[in-house]
């Protein structure tokens, strides 16, 4: 048997780590998750305020490091000045998480309207491949690093409510396949595919979407708490040899032999 000193361990003493979407649902469980192991952690996401606060919680709970820089994601521009921010601010960004995400619920797809096309893949899919050019680039001219994207499971069965999320999601699994050959080997990139989360986004599901997003082999849908465990496993060196992966955490809602 290895010894166990030997053995890789979710620590992330040192490291700095970027979360968009990082003030709520599971961008804020990553957040606080990564800073409880020991990451300098920069919170991004439109609103100021919201980053403040779980900046001031991270540094009231775990007594490190965050920064909170209000980000739109699906503005190149904004893109680039997060990146620079933290290079200026860090030297360095080990760990980056594409979690920002929107799905509003629209009637029906003929109701679907240009701008809200736009606007659904500029957040999931546009505001990820700027980012993840950007910090690849930097990482892999460094020490190296690891990406992450938060996918959905309906990127891989796509269903008529939320088709253009849907959509926009099976492009950055593509990204995420991608960037792993682009900046390979010193950066992994890999993908969380998230089943029915409960966050404040769920307040808007009918009864028959909360239903079957609760019908999975584990009894519930998940807690954005659940999405930790395999963030922090993605983040360090307890995972050294995956890359180009999607993996699914979602309860076994979508459990499958290939």
């Amino acid at each position: 048997m290895p010894d166990t000193t030997d053995l890789p361990t979710f620590d992330l003493t040192g490291k700095v780590a970027v979360v968009t979407g990082g003030s709520r649902g599971i961008g804020r469980s990553i957040v606080l998750g990564y800073a409880a192991a020991g990451a300098s952690v920069v919170i991004a996401s439109r609103k100021i305020d919201k980053c403040e606060e779980v900046a001031a919680e991270v540094r009231e709970r775990f007594g490190g490091r965050a920064l909170a820089v209000a980000t739109h994601v699906a503005r190149w521009d904004e893109c680039d000045r997060l990146v620079d921010i933290v290079y200026d601010t860090f030297g360095r960004c080990d760990v980056f998480v594409n979690n920002a995400g929107l799905s509003p619920l629209y009637p029906d797809l003929a109701s679907v309207t240009e701008d809200y096309f736009d606007k659904v893949v500029g957040i999931n899919l546009k505001g990820p491949f700027r980012l993840g050019a950007l910090v690849g680039t930097r990482m892999a001219a460094g020490e190296g690093g690891c990406i992450i994207n938060v996918s959905t499971i309906g990127s891989l069965r796509p269903g008529a409510t939320e088709l253009v999320y849907a959509c926009a999601k099976a492009g950055l699994n593509a990204l995420t396949i991608g960037l792993a050959e682009a900046f390979g080997p010193t950066v992994r990139s890999n993908g969380i595919l998230p089943g029915g989360v409960r966050t404040d986004v769920a307040a808007a599901w009918s009864d028959e979407m909360a239903a079957a997003a609760a019908d999975t082999p584990m009894g519930r849908v998940g807690e954005a708490d659940d999405y930790v465990g395999p963030a922090l496993w993605l983040a360090t060196d307890a995972s050294a040899f995956v890359t180009g992966v999607l993996l699914r955490v979602d309860g076994g809602a979508y459990r499958q032999m290939s």
